[in-house]
């Protein structure tokens, strides 16, 4: 791949839970983590999962490796206790969450997940991680030279962090878990979004279930298309799968958003763009 690309890869794509029964294979039951490829540079969105087995395709490195959290709820977070590199002294993990400075940072927050009675072994035997970086939602991150990372507070219960990553000419956005809500899009997140290549959203339900998911922080495919069309992105790909949305139904909601939007996409575990 050229130094200048970006390439993006779904190894979790699923909400709240992973999935694994027959039903869901096509597109996948593991929950939210993206491989995102600037060049040489890797970084990680979210470390659901779907991390486990990302971390198993990096037996030859990179040793360098950045994971963006959006929010440190269970299914975003889950996979870090099982990646790999995470365990190697050579490597050098860098950790980012926003907004986790009052509850005591994202340290904590992982030591938390890594101590008894929920987990057998401490954060302290994660030799690889090299660094656990708080930042405020809203701050522009420069990882590496020649990536530039926007952030924005999401609506979502205890607040989430949007992302959008810029790198040679080319731009994804990433907003998960957030609720669009039913009126004018925030013009925070649109500016956020503006004209992205790739633009990767929450879209556990669809319109006719959110009356009963009223507060739950997630949103529907159709405010998704009606967002994307706001913020004029080049590709909108559902994500956040609800874990009760077997292969038929997101197939029916793949055929519904590509009228609906054409050129939109269901993400499924081993989707990758060029971008």
């Amino acid at each position: 791949m050229s130094e200048s690309r970006m390439r993006v890869r779904f190894w979790g794509v699923r909400g709240s839970i992973p999935v694994s029964d027959r039903s869901s294979m096509r597109y996948g039951g593991n929950t939210s983590c993206l491989e995102v490829r600037c060049g040489s540079h890797l970084l990680i969105l979210d470390a659901g999962s779907g991390l486990r087995p990302l971390g198993a395709s990096l037996e030859n490195g990179p040793d360098d490796i950045d994971i963006f959290l959006s929010h440190c709820h269970i299914d975003h977070l889950i996979g870090l206790p099982f990646f790999a590199p995470v365990f190697d002294p050579k490597r050098r993990v860098r950790v980012w969450a926003g907004g986790l400075q009052q509850s005591g940072g994202l340290k904590a927050a992982v030591d938390k997940l890594m101590s008894f009675p929920l987990f057998p072994i401490g954060s302290d035997t994660a030799t690889g991680i090299a660094a656990f970086n708080d930042f405020s939602r809203g701050e522009v991150l420069q990882p590496h030279d020649g990536i530039v990372i926007r952030t924005a507070l999401l609506d979502h219960p205890g607040g989430a962090t949007g992302y959008r990553i810029e790198y040679g000419g080319s731009a994804i956005c990433y907003l998960t878990d957030n609720d669009f809500g039913n009126g004018a899009p925030d013009p925070a997140l649109v500016a956020l979004a503006k004209d992205v290549s790739l633009l990767v959203t929450d879209t556990t339900y669809t319109d006719a279930e959110l009356p009963s998911h009223v507060g739950w922080g997630h949103s529907s495919w159709q405010q998704a298309v009606r967002f994307a069309e706001a913020a004029n992105v080049k590709t909108l790909c559902l994500f956040h799968h609800d874990p009760d949305h077997d292969d038929t139904f997101m197939s029916a909601v793949a055929e519904d958003v590509a009228k609906a939007r054409p050129g939109s996409c269901v993400a499924r575990e081993g989707l990758v763009f060029d971008l």
